[in-house]
């Protein structure tokens, strides 16, 4: 190959790589550090008197929001590590209809939990009213706290399902061999273990509490918080300086939290890894363990009360959907999907269209980015592997008022745009999609590019011939990860949307906070069915590759 190729090929592979550093500075560090900025620069001089005005004004909300997230906190790792648990433990029908319970609300909108409170709980909801002819005022903490606690659970279920089974079975069952009960293993091996999860679990649910603005919106009636403030002091204040500020500190317990993790993951790496290996050498990992006694009988009776009020939840949205009450009595109608065809096709194209660019884009950029992490492991590896996973630690809300403060001016105006949607929810996504293809390309290891090079390959080739085709699998679970979070995010790009072009979890949201539950049900069941219709052929698709491959 001529040495102009080759030179050509070296600018390419550099330009990429500056590129990509450009892009996280301007999209990462610039938003977190507008939004930093504002909260302590007033008026071009640097004050604490945004803040002290946020403590001396605001110490009702700083309370009522310590108040929830701690509440919301401890209960939803009661139910999480019960539903792990059995979950783990268990085997049979109710098992299987747990998990794809757990992973259909992964791919369902937020505020189903509250959809269904209001339409079951509300004043003139189905429980309260019609069975018990009550007329109680169900909105306030209890409703905020109960909601959350549900909504928070199958995502903390899922991270500790993740946890017992990297826990080795044959501890486990040389406890039960040697005689012990069950209630005892549990309380002493599975517990122990699980300790540094319910931790990190404990300080995410209490983070995404904190930041929650939507759950108390619907069903907080006066009962205010810092995150409903925030978006109060943006959407209808236009007081920046105060929702920044909020922002901030919402952001200290985050850093915690992050903290910690990462403290978690580096002494735990030798035990994750080990685990792993022998569930891959074990014949019988995948046997079910023989569990009985009273503590177990707990755990059953507790997950299948957790199952139970789940479904109702899901029979309640689809019921408001297709029902229409009338002179006290209830029937069948198709009027809130007419509604949703006349008025919100648009939102659903649209949220469709930016799902797509999301998948794909933010599935082209996390490649590079684990690419050059991985593979190449330039100087600057552990700076972009550090600047990637900062949009994990700060909270929607943050970053949503972030990105207006960046990039409400020149030279990068973006705001009113769907740019400044669509590079909010893939910047946002790359911590995630970064973790996937980073476990896909250290199992490939340097040594095939290496190979690659000794053949007289340039890089540009190495990647389009060699890497990318042996990470399509992780790039199609990627795109549907995107996918999902463009149909069902709202707490940043919330803050983002023009009238005239909201996506289709925002017009949910306004449904329910107008009042039309049944616009809203029908949305979100539409919502569902966009989302898991794209899961299912993505999946086929990724099995499909994996049998190729």
């Amino acid at each position: 190959m001529c040495k102009s190729k080759i030179v050509a090929y070296k600018i390419i592979d550099y330009f990429i790589f500056t590129l990509l550093l450009i892009l996280l500075f301007i999209f990462i560090l610039r938003p977190i550090y507008s939004i930093i900025r504002t909260s302590f620069i007033l008026d071009g001089q640097f004050t604490l008197d945004v803040y002290r005005n946020l403590f001396s004004n605001n110490i009702r909300l700083i309370k009522n929001s310590l108040f929830v997230a701690t509440l919301t906190t401890i209960i939803s790792v009661v139910i999480s590590v019960n539903v792990a648990i059995y979950a783990s433990l268990s085997k049979g029908k109710v098992r299987k209809i747990l998990i794809l319970l757990l992973m259909l609300t992964m791919i369902s909108p937020p505020f189903l939990s509250s959809l269904a409170y209001i339409k079951l709980f509300g004043r003139r909801g189905f429980i309260t009213h019609e069975l018990l002819g009550l007329a109680l005022n169900t909105y306030g903490w209890q409703g905020i706290v109960s909601m959350q606690s549900l909504s928070t659970s199958s995502m903390n279920a899922f991270i500790l399902i993740g946890i017992i089974n990297r826990i080795d079975k044959d501890i486990i069952k040389s406890s039960l061999d040697l005689g012990a009960s069950t209630s005892y293993t549990i309380r002493s091996i599975i517990l122990p273990m699980m300790k540094p999860g319910i931790l990190n679990v404990a300080l995410l649910t209490f983070v995404r509490s904190l930041s929650d603005f939507g759950t108390p919106m619907t069903i907080g009636g006066a009962f205010n918080v810092l995150a409903t403030q925030a978006y109060l002091n943006v959407i209808a204040y236009s007081k920046m300086e105060l929702a920044a500020a909020i922002c901030v500190l919402i952001l200290i317990p985050a850093v915690i939290a992050f903290t910690q993790y990462r403290i978690f993951t580096r002494k735990n790496i030798l035990y994750v890894q080990n685990t792993v290996t022998n569930d891959m050498f074990n014949k019988d990992a995948d046997e079910s363990i023989e569990v009985s006694g009273f503590l177990w009988k707990f755990i059953q009776i507790f997950t299948s009360l957790y199952l139970f009020t789940m479904i109702i939840q899901y029979l309640t949205i689809f019921l408001t959907a297709i029902t229409k009450y009338s002179h006290g009595e209830m029937y069948f109608t198709l009027e809130h999907f007419i509604h949703l065809r006349k008025y919100l096709s648009d939102s659903f194209i649209r949220s469709i269209a930016y799902g797509f660019i999301t998948g794909i884009g933010g599935g082209v950029l996390s490649f590079f980015i684990s690419y050059y992490v991985e593979i190449r492991k330039f100087r600057a590896s552990r700076l972009i592997d550090f600047v990637v996973t900062l949009p994990s630690i700060v909270p929607g809300v943050f970053m949503g008022i972030a990105y207006i403060l960046a990039f409400n001016n020149k030279p990068l105006e973006l705001t009113g745009t769907s740019a400044i949607v669509i590079l909010n929810i893939m910047f946002r996504q790359l911590p995630s999609n970064t973790r996937i293809y980073n476990a896909n390309l250290s199992q490939l290891g340097p040594e095939l590019a290496d190979a690659g090079k000794d053949l007289g390959a340039p890089s540009i080739y190495i990647v389009k011939d060699i890497i990318f085709p042996m990470s399509k699998t992780a790039f199609m679970t990627n795109f549907v990860n995107n996918f999902k979070n463009t149909m069902t995010t709202v707490g940043a790009i919330i803050f983002l949307i023009y009238p005239g072009k909201k996506l289709a979890i925002l017009e949910m949201f306004s449904a329910i906070r107008e009042g039309k539950y049944g616009v809203g049900a029908a949305a979100s069941v539409m919502i569902i069915f966009i989302t898991l219709t794209i899961n299912l052929l993505m999946s086929r698709l990724i099995m499909r590759c994996k049998n190729v491959c």
